[in-house]
Parts: C-alpha cells; sequence; structure tokens
C-alpha cells in the first residue's frame, strides 16, 4: 500500500518528499524494520523513537511518520502523535481485521483474565472458534504463545487480529487495560461487545488519580454510531453502576450483571462455593439455569455471569453457555491449587491489589476451618499508596501474614515492605505478622507453618515466571514451582 493511503485515518500535519511511496511492512521497534517498512518514530517513557530513525533506514525502512521533522534523505509523515497514528495505519494495512472477527473487549481492575479464559471456553464449546489476548498468554487458532503486556501496540494487535482471522477464529476474548485505551493501542478496533468487571485502587503510579483511571477504562465504551457494540456492566461494583447509568443515558446497548442480589439482566442467585468450586442459579432473559463452576470464590460468581452475558451479546445460547462453565479449565495462577500430597492447602493467586487481596483471602478463609497464611508483598516502581491497604486487608484476613518481596524493580525491597507493615497495626488487624524479604524463604517458612487443615495462599504473582529487579534485570521465579520444591523438601525432610 501507498503511504498515503496508510495514513489516510491521521491527521497528517506536513508531507516530506514522496507521500506515494510504496510500504511493504510496519514497525515502531527499528529491530522489526525490514525492507520497505514505515518506521513509526514512538516517544516513550525511556527512549524516544525519532533516535532510531537512522538504524531503521539502515534496516529499509522506506518511510518515517514522524512528530518532528528529522534531517534524514528519506519520505516522512508529520504527524501530532505518532502512537495515535499508527491505529488507523495498522487498520488499513491488515484490511480492518475486525470488521469480520467479533471481539468482546474486557477492562476492569480485577477478573479480566478469568473473565477472558471463561469467555473463550464458553463460545468455544458453543461453536465458535475463538482466540484470546491478555495477561497470560495469546491464543491464535488454538495455539498458545506468551505476551509482553496485556494488550499490544496497535501495529501488533491488528496483525493478531488477521492471524485469527487466517487460522480460523471467529471471535477473540481480549483484556483491555486502561493503559492501552488512555495511549490509544485499541483505536480502530470494532468491539462486538465491551465488557466491565469492576475498578479498585491500582495504577495511580500512571494515572493521577481514580477520577483518571475510571475515565480511561470508560474509553472502551464509548461507542460510535457506526459500531456500537452491547455493553457489559457488573453493577455490583459502584463504578460499574456510574458507567451503565452513563450507558443507558446515551442508549447504547447494555447488559447488566449481578451477583449481590441487585436488579439487572443477569442475576446470580443461591451462590455457593467450595474447594472444587462455585454453583449458583443464573436468572436471566433467556430464563433460569444451574451454573456449576471449577473455581470457587464470590468474586468468580461475578466472572463468571459477565462471560456468560457477553457471550449472550456475541450470539451465545444463555442456557448452553451456562451449561459450557462446568468444564472449564482453572486458569494459570488464578486460586491455582498446588497439591504434593500436603495435609493443608496451598493455593497461588495473582492478586496484587487490595480489593483483589481481600476477595482472594475471604474466599480462602470459607474453604476450610484451619488457619489461613498469606504469603504477599507489593511490586516496586507502581502505585505506592495501595501498599498499606494491601497489609491492612492481610492483617485483617490472615491468621499468619508473611510479608515479602514481589517485583522490587528498581526500589529497595525492605522499603516496600516496611510501606506494607504500616497499615497492619490497625485495631482490626487479627494477624501474627512476619517479615522475610526473600520470597522463596517467606514460601518456605509459610509451609513450613502450615499445619493439617490450614490454607496458605501466596498472592500477587500468579502465573508470572520471574522476578524483576533495579535495571530491568530479571531471574526465573514462578510461585507454583517454588511452592512444589517446597513442599517436597518438606517431605524429604520428615
Amino acid at each position: 500500500m501507498k503511504l498515503r493511503e496508510l495514513l489516510a485515518g491521521a491527521a497528517v500535519a506536513e508531507w516530506v518528499a514522496n507521500p506515494e511511496v510504496e510500504v511493504s511492512g510496519l514497525a515502531y521497534s527499528s529491530s522489526e524494520v525490514r525492507p520497505g517498512t514505515a518506521f513509526f518514530c514512538v516517544p516513550g517513557a525511556r527512549s524516544d523513537g525519532h533516535d532510531f530513525a537512522p538504524a531503521a533506514l539502515d534496516a529499509g525502512a522506506t518511510a518515517l511518520v514522524v512528530e518532528r521533522r528529522l534531517d534524514l534523505d528519506v519520505t516522512q509523515a508529520v504527524v501530532a502523535d505518532a502512537r495515535a497514528a499508527m491505529a488507523p495505519a495498522a487498520v488499513a494495512f491488515f484490511g480492518d481485521p475486525t470488521a469480520e472477527l467479533r471481539v468482546a473487549g474486557i477492562t476492569g481492575t480485577n477478573g479480566k483474565t478469568t473473565t477472558a479464559f471463561l469467555l473463550r471456553h464458553i463460545l468455544e464449546r458453543t461453536g465458535t472458534p475463538t482466540g484470546q489476548l491478555g495477561t497470560v498468554k495469546r491464543v491464535v487458532g488454538g495455539e498458545e504463545s506468551e505476551v509482553e503486556r496485556t494488550t499490544p501496540e496497535a501495529i501488533d494487535l491488528q496483525r493478531t487480529f488477521r492471524e485469527m482471522l487466517d487460522a480460523g477464529d471467529r471471535a477473540c476474548a481480549m483484556e483491555v487495560s486502561s493503559h492501552a485505551l488512555a495511549l490509544g493501542r485499541a483505536q480502530g478496533v470494532r468491539f462486538a461487545a465491551a465488557a466491565f468487571t469492576n475498578l479498585t485502587q491500582d495504577h495511580l503510579d500512571f494515572h493521577p488519580d481514580m477520577e483518571d483511571y475510571f475515565a480511561a477504562k470508560a474509553l472502551l465504551f464509548s461507542g460510535t454510531p457506526e459500531v456500537p457494540g452491547t455493553s457489559v456492566v457488573n453493577i455490583d461494583d459502584e463504578h460499574g453502576r456510574r458507567l451503565a447509568a452513563e450507558l443507558a443515558r446515551r442508549s447504547q446497548p447494555l447488559l447488566t450483571v449481578s451477583a449481590a442480589g441487585a436488579e439487572a439482566d443477569f442475576v446470580a442467585t443461591e451462590v455457593g462455593f467450595d474447594a472444587s468450586g462455585s454453583a449458583f442459579t443464573l436468572r436471566s432473559p433467556g430464563g433460569e439455569h444451574a451454573v456449576r463452576l471449577p473455581l470457587p470464590g464470590h468474586f468468580n460468581t461475578e466472572n463468571a455471569l459477565i462471560a456468560i452475558a457477553t457471550a449472550s451479546a456475541l450470539g451465545a445460547d444463555e442456557g448452553n453457555a451456562a451449561a459450557a462453565l462446568a468444564d472449564a479449565d482453572l486458569v494459570p495462577g488464578r486460586m491455582e491449587p498446588v497439591d504434593e500430597g500436603q495435609p493443608f492447602a496451598v493455593l497461588v493467586d495473582y492478586a496484587h491489589t487490595p480489593d483483589s487481596l481481600e476477595n482472594v483471602l475471604s474466599a480462602a478463609r470459607r474453604l476450610g476451618e484451619g488457619r489461613l497464611i498469606s504469603v504477599f508483598g507489593a511490586g516496586g516502581d507502581r502505585d505506592r499508596d495501595k501498599r498499606p491497604l494491601m497489609g491492612a486487608a492481610a492483617a485483617i484476613l490472615s491468621d499468619i501474614a508473611f510479608v515479602t518481596s514481589d517485583n522490587p524493580r528498581s526500589e529497595e525491597p525492605a522499603a516496600i515492605v516496611a510501606q506494607v507493615e504500616a497499615g497492619m497495626r490497625g485495631q482490626d488487624a487479627r494477624a501474627r505478622v512476619e517479615i522475610e524479604v526473600d520470597r522463596r524463604a517467606a514460601i518456605a517458612a509459610a509451609l513450613a507453618e502450615a499445619r493439617p487443615g490450614d490454607i496458605v495462599v501466596i498472592a500477587g504473582k500468579g502465573h508470572e515466571q520471574g522476578q524483576e529487579f533495579e535495571e530491568g534485570r530479571k531471574i526465573p521465579f514462578d510461585d507454583r514451582a517454588v511452592a512444589r520444591e517446597e513442599l517436597r523438601a518438606l517431605r524429604a525432610a520428615t
């Protein structure tokens, strides 16, 4: 395609040289440039793509999309925002794949991953080949691969949608982060459905306040006259109620869900759960249906409701959708059990916000009559205000709480731990608090402390397979694997 055609949807302020140049590829990283590529010079937090323009030309770039004219002998399109220009260019280059692929976008602080997994499972079981994009993995044509970020940049995103269609997928369950929405990565995606799980404190290192965080999430539901989509909103959450009210005022297609008895389109009643999973009765426009889900916790009932309602918005039969959840797979790192024959339960979960930690610990406490032992920390270079709140949640709900390191990144691990511990001194605190900065040692100590009937929750990293330190250093670390190793060591020592 010609560069001018690719950028027809972007506001080009100035053309340098030949806008009719042929383009055979798109890239925003100079390492991805091949002959014929249009290179987008995107400014970032740590580096500026304009500085890599010479390397892109050396690799064969045929054109640059820039925010300022460069002293280089090559075709250039000058735009106000190079990242924003990637979206319409990628849509055009890859043939607007979401005009055909039915994409369901799922956003919220907690529950995105589980909801996406459940939605894909329902759609696959009810006859729609479905891809998946999110925090844990991407699935294209049934083939799984790892991901670097929850929501890819626009070029990668549109390329993946095209790959899904070419591989036979007809729908996609996609997690959409607030970062992606604020930075315009999801622009140009024609969402057939958009789902909202909840909004609780997180990412205030990126967003200045909760209002800005909510506004970013709400961008997914802005809709257009051409592609309104259907919104699915959890009204048990206060921000969900606010969003639903706004969508109703705009007369946009809307389905509401509630697991707490509120008046909604999809309601869960007679909710119960144990260590093997959850059960509830679904009341929906299509009637009542019994639902069995192999994931415990009230919050997973909410996730299941959202998945069923979203599948319905995409055309699935509600009864078949409800029945499909009975054999859903466990979600990696979400209330995932680790069993080495020990006489107590061990659960690994990604909970890394005050609300998600509270939900997981509350659910775990209801799974048995023994003591609840938690192991958790807080990430470095992220929202610092949530650290004492996480400490307070663990101190109130745990019998023994081991505070340890998570992903400290550039911060001093002991300083993060101290900030978490500061929130554990309230009058409602019940836990005995143990401090062990070394995460493996903390997991080992918690497992050694456990007695028959106890429940150990290892929270914060879930599916992650590395621990991040200063200057981007990352060491292999998987909570599930470490727990297995330490459980085996305990058994060998007895």
